[in-house]
């Protein structure tokens, strides 16, 4: 581990606090690693990356893809947007079964 020393205006701190109790449990460190993360699969990504997520309303029984929870007929769940990336074979690495959301797993991302 490393520390680095930096100065960050009023606003920038007061996202970071809030982004780090709402997802990390105040953990700064782990939120400045998922934002940089989420950067560098943006500015030059390869593959398939989840740009957003439409709202539907679930057809039948449902399974989140990302926890698993089961969900009934009618309920919200989110459906991702895929952008793609400049790989030539990103179109081969897109996921292809159904996969849903719900807004818990959505908002923790």
């Amino acid at each position: 581990m490393k520390r680095l020393n930096f100065t960050l205006d009023d606003d920038t701190v007061e996202l970071l606090n809030k982004l780090a109790d709402t997802f990390y449990k105040g953990n700064k460190s782990q939120t400045v690693r998922a934002a940089l993360e989420s950067l560098a699969t943006h500015a030059g990504h390869d593959g398939w990356i989840i740009a957003g997520y439409t709202a539907l309303r679930a057809e039948q029984q449902a399974e989140c893809h990302t926890c698993g929870k089961e969900h009934e007929k009618g309920e919200i769940l989110y459906k991702p947007v895929f952008e793609r990336g400049s790989s030539p074979g990103a179109l081969q690495s897109i996921p292809n079964e159904d996969w849903l959301e719900c807004s818990i797993c959505v908002e923790a991302k």
